[in-house]
């Protein structure tokens, strides 16, 4: 009986260490905390999810550029050390999820840029939130990000571009009203981007009294000959919401060859002139030209100087404001903090009362009261020339 007392004593003493310990032991950091207590003026670091090879390397290899170019050149505007990285996202959205838990483990990342991709955003949003990482895209447009009742992505993630909300219906408008189309083939390529945008497009066009055809083909497809000998041949419109430029240009040749008269009209993910440049051939985007905005050219010839040889595209300048929009809602939660980042969540709750003004795409920046979208976005269309450049046409 003496022997089960002390073997009893000596349990309750052991669970009591173990209980003092436990109070007395810091919990792991939730995401929200993992920045915690952080010195504004030590370098701190925001990660960028983008494609930076395969089909849409074109993509995320001019916004890289421009994020690290709005890095260089305005973190000592907001009192900060950054340091970039790049994750390289090659469009696939496990990938994508890796790489999100590889900067959530980080504790000196502190906001994210991208994805750059819709799919990516869907994939990662959770993830990242529960962090408490804001994460702004400068590309991803899926509506159903940030819209509707079933919202893909959490409140933690921005974006500075607007939505296909806004391009559906802007492309469909362009196509009956300019072009006076009269029949238009849709062809989506089976996945949520593009399934979304050719929906969007579809309804308004419909609406327009436009009589619609919807195709679909595989992601991984580049061969559109079998679809296009299905094209009526009075058809005006071939829209093409699709990510890969050359894909888009492999179907306006296909078009060619067999003699069809439709013009093809690609979403913003075909907007490369190295890689979609058939001539008649239409693109809409969600930044139209930067040149010719006086207070621009001289943040143009620097980001020339830093990229020789770089073409000037779409891509790249809401990266750059996706970057200048990061780093001044870090540099509020340090005023916030009296320099010291007090948490990741932090920055999440600065970054909605941004406010740019001289913003990079035109005018001033601030986002919506409603969602995580920029206030009044538009969509600029471009066709094709002769020579292969992009002119403004809407």
């Amino acid at each position: 009986m003496k022997k089960f007392s002390r073997l009893l004593a000596l349990l309750c003493i052991a669970a009591l260490a173990s209980a003092a310990a436990a109070t007395a032991r810091p919990s792991s950091p939730s995401g929200s905390s993992a920045a915690s207590a952080l010195n504004c003026k030590s370098t701190l670091k925001i990660a960028f999810l983008t494609p930076l090879t395969g089909d849409a390397g074109f993509l995320g290899t001019e916004q890289m550029s421009w994020a690290k170019y709005a890095v260089k050149t305005l973190q000592g505007k907001y009192g900060l050390k950054i340091q970039l990285l790049g994750g390289d996202t090659q469009l696939d959205a496990s990938l994508a999820s890796s790489l999100a838990q590889k900067y959530v483990a980080d504790p000196k990342v502190v906001a994210i840029l991208g994805p750059s991709t819709s799919g990516a955003v869907a994939a990662t949003s959770q993830t990242l939130y529960a962090a408490g990482l804001a994460h702004i895209s400068p590309s991803a447009t899926r509506t159903s990000l940030t819209k509707g009742t079933n919202r893909e992505a959490t409140p933690g993630f921005f974006r500075v571009v607007p939505d296909d909300s806004v391009q559906g219906p802007t492309d469909a408008r362009f196509m009956a009203k300019n072009l006076k189309a009269k029949k238009v083939v849709l062809i989506d390529a089976q996945e949520p981007y593009s399934v979304g945008l050719a929906d969007a497009t579809q309804a308004t066009l419909k609406s327009l009294g436009v009589t619609t055809i919807r195709e679909s083909v595989n992601v991984s497809q580049s061969d559109f000959s079998s679809i296009v000998t299905k094209v009526p041949s009075d058809t005006d419109i071939v829209f093409a919401p699709f990510q890969q430029p050359p894909k888009a240009q492999t179907l306006a040749q296909q078009l060619i060859e067999q003699g069809k008269k439709a013009k093809v009209f690609g979403g913003d993910g075909t907007n490369d002139s190295d890689k979609f440049k058939v001539p008649g051939s239409y693109v809409s985007n969600f930044a139209g030209p930067i040149d010719s905005i006086p207070y621009d050219k001289a943040i143009i010839a620097g980001w020339k100087k830093d990229n020789p040889g770089a073409t000037l595209g779409s891509f790249g300048p809401p990266a750059y404001g996706a970057a200048q929009v990061a780093m001044a809602a870090i540099s509020k939660a340090c005023a916030a903090g009296h320099g010291k980042l007090a948490s990741r969540k932090a920055v999440i709750k600065q970054v909605k009362s941004v406010q740019i003004k001289n913003w990079i795409l035109g005018g001033s920046f601030r986002f919506s009261s409603k969602t995580n979208d920029p206030f009044n976005g538009r969509f600029t269309i471009f066709q094709i020339q002769s020579d292969g450049k992009y002119k403004v046409v809407a």
